[in-house]
């Protein structure tokens, strides 16, 4: 976070809209599925300033051009048949080159055996294939792949690539990824309430000024997400005082329009149609979304337009927020700061228009860094699962996107 203080909703600042140069654009709409907030499937390209991508609606609207009123999601496809036994006990264990030693020796001690490396070229044998990595080669998206086990919570980038083969078991690793953005999201709350910003560009100056600070207790976080990742930001917040309001899909799972529904971590959940009140009341909005067909560019022009003065938090994915919308929603005042952990198109180039939006700091997709131990972790879990003949608590359903 830079600079001073927010400034008066509504009141202009001087500068050129993202939407005024070039360089990456603002995605397209969507919206997101509250039980599962880890990151989840992407659709390709990302346009240019202000042109939606080819056969999308603009950004905030829907299919038919009117804005989204709820956190949809993709059709729901068959789970793929669990693993047998037999076809697990000959599989061959293939993973990524960029593992550590340390970690592959683990993946082979909780499978009982060896590791071979995972590239584009297919084993010769005809046995069926576990694969442990974070991307699946083309060549490798045949009836031989019987599991594949994505070493970071985000499966977008993998199931974007193509399509999935339908008999083909996909798991993530979460790990303490919750825990970790939980982490980050309160530093940075706790920083802007002790002008930290503010104290670190008077040190800089040499410049003495008693600045006031802000309690964080008896405010508002608006969180959008309410599974494993938004659940934890929620119960940290809830531990300093903070008044937790998530927000889910009304479809499915969610509340329906006009009921609260009580979840770990939340003091309330609100289904996304009713969001605007709550966009206007909250202190802080965050997003732990996902990136699917039905969340990109979810936070648009309609819902910047609703905040009140509000600062921003990404720690979901970045192509679920409009750039363009984003800085008209910081210069106009309604959007008092942003902290952006995640965007459309990582990394930005040093000269890319994002890092000069006012009175925001990116931190380079760095709030949950999934770690070795993590990974061994989640893929045991999932293993002892398969065995017994269970689903893993961290399949992916594919036809959603997480």
């Amino acid at each position: 976070m830079t600079g001073s203080a927010g400034p008066v909703p509504g009141k202009p600042v001087a500068g050129t809209p993202i939407a005024e140069r070039s360089g990456p654009g603002a995605p397209a709409p969507g919206t997101p599925d509250p039980e599962t907030p880890a990151p989840g499937r992407s659709v390709p390209g990302t346009p240019g300033p202000g042109a939606p991508a080819p056969g999308k609606p603009v950004a905030g609207t829907g299919v038919s051009g009117q804005p989204h009123s709820l956190l949809a999601c993709g059709l729901p496809v068959p789970a793929p048949p669990l693993p047998a036994p037999d076809a697990l006990a000959r599989t061959l264990l293939l993973v990524a080159p960029s593992l550590d030693v340390g970690l592959v020796r683990e993946l082979e001690r909780i499978t009982g055996r060896g590791a071979e490396p995972l590239t584009d070229v297919p084993p010769p044998s005809d046995a069926p294939l576990l694969c442990v990595g974070d991307a699946l080669p083309d060549t490798l998206r045949t009836s031989r792949l019987l599991w594949f086990h994505s070493v970071n919570a985000g499966t977008d980038p993998l199931l974007a690539r193509g399509p999935w083969p339908g008999s083909a078991l996909l798991t993530r690793t979460v790990g303490r990824m919750g825990e970790r953005m939980a982490q980050y999201v309160l530093g940075w709350m706790l920083a802007e309430c002790q002008s930290v910003p503010e104290f670190t560009a008077q040190h800089a100056r040499a410049h003495w000024e008693r600045l006031p600070s802000e309690l964080v207790v008896g405010q508002t976080a608006l969180i959008y997400g309410t599974g494993r990742i938004g659940a934890a930001v929620g119960r940290l917040l809830q531990g300093c005082g903070v008044h937790t309001v998530g927000v889910a899909r009304t479809a499915r799972t969610g509340p329906a329009p006009g009921s609260d529904r009580v979840v770990p971590g939340f003091d309330r959940v609100i289904g996304a149609a009713e969001d605007a009140g709550a966009l206007g009341e909250a202190r802080w909005v965050i997003s732990t979304l996902p990136l699917t067909a039905a969340t990109e560019g979810f936070f648009g022009a309609d819902r910047f337009a609703a905040v009140r003065g509000a600062t921003f938090v990404n720690v979901g994915r970045g192509a679920t927020v409009d750039l363009s919308a984003l800085e008209t929603a910081l210069r106009d005042g309604r959007v008092r700061r942003a902290v952006l952990d995640v965007l459309p198109a990582e990394p930005a180039a040093p000269g890319d228009p994002v890092w000069k939006l006012p009175r925001t700091v990116i931190t380079s997709h760095s709030s949950g860094i999934t770690t070795d131990e993590d990974i061994a972790t989640d893929f045991a879990a999932a293993w002892e699962a398969v065995a017994a003949g269970r689903r893993p608590a961290l399949t992916v359903d594919v036809g959603r996107g997480y």
